[in-house]
């Protein structure tokens, strides 16, 4: 009888220990608070980008450009909310999952269509490709119409100019950019993207400053009517220990870009170049308030084009203004260490 009463008792305890350690033991709302945390910071870092301050170190502008990919961060939050069984932060989720969708789920489809009047494609042609006249030949074969080439050297253009004329009899060069097209250009002048700046900038001689001039800006003559063409390749950024994200150089090119585009009379326009920068980066409000990105209208995905190897963010950028974008696409890698991107617009 005394064992089965010390029995009864164990039991008993066993019993009332349990039900002490499922009173105490946090139910799905109060498991993970932390990743709940981090579910909510990250969908008000991305509702709020433009908030971002970009005073030190341009970290709004840096923010901006890697956006697209903060979505990453979704799945690994939602994989840790899973393993905790926490509701609180699978509800959290929901906020960034909400924002990263209404910024890019419109980028998720395929909005092409087919039939064009007109074929484009930019290409940075990377200063340093080994193999320029493979490129030539594979950019001749691209079907476009009107092709911009941004970063062209001295050594090299000669032989872009050998490999495209058959395709394009007439083109012109300013500086590192030119166009070759299949139709008539006219006037034709270089576009100051502010690669040269300062106090001594208006001490260089015309024939100095042409040597690195990265825009021009021409009229292509189409069964249409007359197509302003601008071709530019905006100043580098870089990321350094002490200034940050630096975009100084790049975004006084954008703004002189948007004072040019914005002057010009001519009611069809298109934009053609490496930007460096995507167009999620507020350093280019005053050229996306005026035109729009045939990625963006027509594409399907995001259309990354750098770098080539491994694409992380679209740069290299077709605007437009009084056409329509009817399809927009990446073409294949060339020799160099971007990927020439392409739209067919129509009028």
């Amino acid at each position: 009888m005394a064992e089965n009463g010390q029995d009864g008792a164990g039991t008993w305890r066993t019993r009332i220990h349990r039900a002490i350690r499922s009173g105490t033991r946090p139910g799905p709302w109060q498991r993970g608070p932390v990743l709940a945390a981090l579910a909510l910071l990250l969908g008000l870092l991305m509702l709020l980008h433009a908030e971002i301050p970009n005073r030190i170190g341009h970290l709004g502008s840096l923010v901006e450009t890697l956006l697209p990919w903060f979505g990453l961060f979704i799945p690994v939050l939602l994989a840790g909310a899973l393993w905790r069984r926490s509701a609180a932060a699978a509800v959290a989720l929901l906020l960034p999952v909400t924002v990263w969708l209404n910024l890019f789920g419109g980028l998720l489809g395929d909005k092409s269509h087919p039939g064009s009047d007109l074929v484009v494609v930019s290409h940075n042609v990377d200063a340093g490709n080994p193999d320029p006249a493979g490129t030539a030949r594979d950019l001749a074969a691209s079907g476009a119409d009107v092709l911009a080439l941004e970063e062209l050297t001295e050594q090299a253009t000669g032989t872009y100019e050998k490999g495209l004329a058959k395709a394009y009899p007439n083109h012109t060069v300013q500086g590192t950019v030119g166009l070759w097209s299949r139709l008539p250009l006219s006037d034709t002048r270089p576009v100051d993207v502010k690669m040269d700046a300062g106090p001594l900038a208006d001490t260089k001689p015309a024939d100095v400053k042409m040597g690195y001039n990265r825009g021009l800006r021409t009229t292509v003559a189409t069964d249409h009517g007359p197509l302003a063409v601008y071709v530019v390749h905006l100043g580098s950024v870089r990321v350094v220990p002490r200034a940050g994200f630096s975009t100084a150089q790049r975004d006084a090119g954008a703004q002189a870009l948007a004072t040019a585009v914005a002057a010009d009379r001519n009611q069809r326009l298109v934009l053609l170049g490496d930007l460096n920068g995507t167009l999620d980066d507020r350093a280019f409000a005053g050229l996306t308030e005026q035109l729009h990105s045939a990625q963006d209208t027509a594409g399907a995905g995001f259309g990354f084009s750098w770098p080539a190897k491994f694409p992380v963010a679209r740069i290299d950028q077709i605007l437009v203004r009084g056409v329509q974008p009817r399809s927009s696409w990446v073409l294949p890698a060339t020799g160099s260490d971007h990927l020439p991107v392409a739209a067919g617009i129509t009028w």
